[in-house]
């Protein structure tokens, strides 16, 4: 069986190995599992041809043997391996059934089964090494190095050396080393690897900071709160790898299964073979009778019955834009009965836009507020600037020249604009108005001090509250959307209402979701309380809980599975993949996702369309329909020829062609789920 994540019988991923030495390979076919599956498929394609052909049997009967050898040896030999553990696997017995039908001439039948079991190994091995290097990247986000800061000054260290109560510097654009708390400066800090937040979130003196996240243009002190085998980021490793092995079980049933299905074959034809030698019957004829018994209950009719609809599925889904990493999982899909969604790149686009311009008593005219924030905002990198920016030019608007451009990193910018000041910022500090050239020149971002007229013999201005901008900024943050304040020569004119906007057939995809799964979809998100449940109520999403962290959205999946709902997570970011290997399963976006939930979602939607994947789960229930479909054909067909051959004289060829019959029917029937009409049918 394949895994979509870890291979049930394989370690969890380990900690960043060193990297490999020059000249070896790194690629595909650095995998032997993948090279050997490889070389047994092309055997078995060059020999099909000149076999059904009719060419003579020395054109075709090497390249079989090729097939057999390169695909068999590894089942074969683990098989060995577990009989001397007086264990029975079902990769021994379809060796065995290969090498029997070999045996009586039918190479193709036992060709085909090396194949699909080399094929499904390759494949295990894949998933297990590409999952176990998207965890070594993840733990590459936290830096290797930090400066700690002694009595003696600064210090470079390594990271693991840092202890809890260590003091560490953090210089604009570096990747902070440790869980902490700010002890002091003000910055930035882009925390979507941990949270999901669209936006910087800014931090100052006793604020949390996570391992990993990425400073802004400010410099923090932090105090080291946590080692770093504890930290959040680390965290997040050990719960992709917890969740990951607690598919295990699962495996372990469908052993338990293969494990009697193979002890009953066996049993049945060596009691077939031996039973009527003691009583005295021609061997020959025996033998070919437990042969062809051997041949009809091999349970290739059996695996065909459910590969071909869930891979005519997987290669439909492909056509559309969503990456389904296994057979298993397209069966898994379909199963789900309650979906939970991320908010940032998932329901929305994952880019901050100006939603509105709330102007105040005095100001000028939208488009000219609009404009002169643009200006003073130009310079800056910032998210919230770019949005700014884009509103602007969105609207045809001309954006001026701004000269004497000041930031302040978690506060704001000011620029003079055609010889007027502009101050665009955070309302963390609004307050009373004043002249220009009378503020200082950290005024936080969206305030105004009032520090005088200038004059040296005028007495000081008592700050007052400006209730109409406080107004605006608490209906805009209570709306959802990050407020920022327009002041113009220190007066404020305007407020903006920046925030994330709900991707386009958002609120149909998560209807249809609804409809699919029988129950309402839920929202899990890092970001604040009013933003989640503004996106949520435009999405139309009842069950929101915000302000997650990996763990709780872990929890939140783990309490629905206790309680008997198999959940369905669609994320996207670093914060996601615990949630998406803990689900029964999980779909990433693709486009923006980060490498890791990509790596361990069961899917990914590659053209970042919503909209996919409610199709994806109606074409995953219409694949397992035609499944049971497959496999009531193929067990009557198989039944049928079994009781045959043992009630009374079932001749090979007969056999043989009913096998292949049932074979053939089921193949056919799974290939519907290739036509363009059955993605229509599950988009609409």
């Amino acid at each position: 069986m394949v895994s979509p994540v870890l291979g049930a019988d394989r370690q969890p991923a380990t900690p960043p190995a060193a990297a490999p030495p020059p000249g070896r390979r790194t690629g595909l076919l650095a995998l032997p599992e993948v090279r050997w599956a490889a070389l047994s498929a092309l055997a078995f394609l060059a020999a099909l041809p000149l076999d059904l052909a009719g060419a003579p049997a020395w054109t075709w009967g090497p390249l079989y043997a090729v097939c057999y050898a390169a695909g068999g040896w590894e089942p074969g030999w683990a098989g060995l391996q577990a009989l001397r553990e007086k264990s029975l696997d079902v990769d021994l017995l379809m060796v065995v059934a290969a090498l029997g039908a070999a045996a009586i001439g039918q190479y193709l039948d036992g060709g085909l089964l090396i194949v699909i079991f080399a094929v499904s190994g390759a494949l295990e091995a894949l998933a297990t090494r590409r999952t176990a290097d998207s965890v070594r990247g993840l733990l590459d986000l936290a830096p290797a190095r930090a400066v700690r800061l002694t009595a003696a000054g600064e210090e470079p260290v390594d990271v693991a050396a840092l202890r809890v109560g260590d003091t560490v510097l953090v210089r604009p654009g570096e990747r902070l080393p440790a869980d902490g708390t700010v002890l002091d400066g003000t910055s930035d800090v882009d925390q979507a690897t941990i949270t999901g937040e669209p936006l910087p979130a800014p931090k100052a003196a006793g604020d949390p900071v996570f391992a990993g996240t990425l400073n802004g243009t400010g410099a923090l002190r932090l105090r080291v709160d946590k080692d770093a085998a504890a930290s959040v980021i680390a965290r997040i490793v050990a719960m992709v790898e917890e969740a990951s092995a607690t598919k295990a079980p699962t495996q372990l049933f469908i052993e338990k299964i293969e494990q009697r299905y193979s002890v009953g074959v066996v049993v049945a034809t060596l009691a077939l073979f031996a039973v009527p030698l003691a009583l005295g019957a021609d061997f020959t004829d025996t033998l070919l009778r437990a042969m062809t018994f051997m041949i009809v209950a091999s349970p290739c009719a059996v695996v065909l019955a459910t590969m071909p609809p869930l891979l005519s599925a997987i290669a439909n889904a492909g056509r559309h834009g969503v990456l389904v990493k296994s057979a298993v999982v397209m069966e898994r899909l379909g199963q789900a009965d309650r979906v939970a969604l991320d908010k940032t790149g998932t329901l929305t686009e994952g880019a901050p836009r100006v939603a509105e311009v709330r102007l105040l008593a005095g100001s000028p005219a939208e488009p000219e507020v609009l404009a002169l924030a643009a200006a003073a905002e130009l310079p800056s990198e910032h998210p919230l600037a770019r949005a700014v920016v884009t509103a602007a030019r969105d609207r045809g608007l001309a954006v001026p020249q701004a000269v004497d451009f000041t930031s302040t990193p978690g506060v704001g910018v000011r620029a003079l604009v055609g010889g007027r000041e502009v101050t665009v910022g955070r309302p963390a500090e609004l307050s009373g108005a004043a002249p220009a050239g009378d503020r200082e020149p950290s005024a936080p971002r969206g305030s105004v001090s009032a520090r005088g007229t200038g004059e040296p013999d005028a007495a000081p201005r008592e700050a007052a509250p400006d209730q109409e901008a406080a107004v605006a900024v608490r209906e805009v943050e209570a709306d959802g959307r990050t407020a920022v304040v327009v002041a113009l020569d220190g007066v404020p004119v305007g407020v903006l209402g920046i925030a994330d906007r709900l991707r386009d057939g958002a609120a149909a995809a998560v209807a249809a979701l609804g409809r699919l799964s029988g129950t309402a979809p839920a929202l899990l998100t890092g970001d604040n309380e009013p933003a989640a449940r503004r996106i949520a109520a435009e999405a139309g999403i009842g069950d929101v809980r915000a302000g997650l962290l990996p763990e709780d959205k872990v929890a939140a999946v783990r309490e629905w599975e206790r309680a008997g709902q198999r959940t369905l997570v669609v994320g996207d970011g670093v914060n996601d993949a615990p949630a998406l290997a803990a689900a029964h399963s999980g779909i990433a976006m693709g486009r923006a996702g980060s490498d890791l939930a990509l790596e361990t979602a069961d899917a990914v939607v590659v053209r970042d369309e919503l909209a996919a994947v409610p199709a994806v789960v109606a074409l995953s229930r219409r694949a397992r329909r035609l499944v049971v479909q497959n496999l009531v054909i193929a067990g009557v067909c198989i039944g049928a020829l079994v009781i045959w051959d043992l009630a009374g004289h079932l001749p090979l060829p007969l056999g043989v062609a009913g096998h292949e019959g049932s074979t053939v029917l089921v193949g056919l029937n799974g290939l519907r789920l290739l036509r363009e009409k059955a993605w229509r049918d599950a988009a609409a």
